[in-house]
């Protein structure tokens, strides 16, 4: 038990970390709505773009900050209580909570020390979206995706029908 702890301390420790050097590396290099390209050949579709976000994701409900601030803390709080109730088979499940908790972390530091959320990485696909993320949003996402795959890959199959499972018919005379 105490190893399926120390993996998740390590993901949550790795995935703070990352984000947060990250960070701090965007915000010593560059100023609120600048744009580096360290990628000249992906550019539109990949750049670099200081941005803050008091919102949700998609800068959705910006006047919400302090709400999602306590989503965060509730979610990792019951991210650990449901940890312990994981069965041994689900490895990539306790990867997922990891990257969750470790995403949902580092956006709650940003809100605790910014007030908003530090994003910078910035896709956009022309004429269909533009958006700004940092690499705890990305965790959080990849997070879910792998407790979703796990989830599915996992499911009870369904036993078939037998012959002894099959409702008796009435004997005709």
């Amino acid at each position: 038990m105490a190893r399926k702890w120390l993996i998740l301390g390590i993901v949550i420790a790795l995935t703070l970390g990352v984000d947060q050097l990250t960070k701090r590396l965007v915000l010593a290099e560059l100023d609120f709505g600048e744009t580096a390209q360290p990628i000249p050949a992906l550019v539109p579709l990949f750049q670099i773009t200081l941005s803050y976000n008091t919102g949700a994701a998609f800068g959705f409900l910006p006047q919400a900050g302090d709400i999602f601030l306590v989503i965060a803390v509730i979610v990792i709080i019951a991210m650990i209580i449901f940890y312990p109730r994981l069965p041994d088979s689900a490895r990539i499940t306790r990867y997922g909570i990891g990257l969750v908790s470790g995403g949902a972390l580092g956006n709650a530091v940003d809100r605790l020390d910014h007030g908003a959320v530090v994003d910078f990485i910035h896709y956009t696909i022309p004429g269909v979206i533009s958006n700004v993320s940092n690499l705890a949003d990305h965790a959080i996402v990849f997070g879910v995706l792998l407790i979703l795959i796990e989830s599915w890959r996992t499911e009870e199959p369904k036993p078939a029908a037998t012959a002894a499972d099959a409702p008796e018919e009435p004997n005709s005379p």
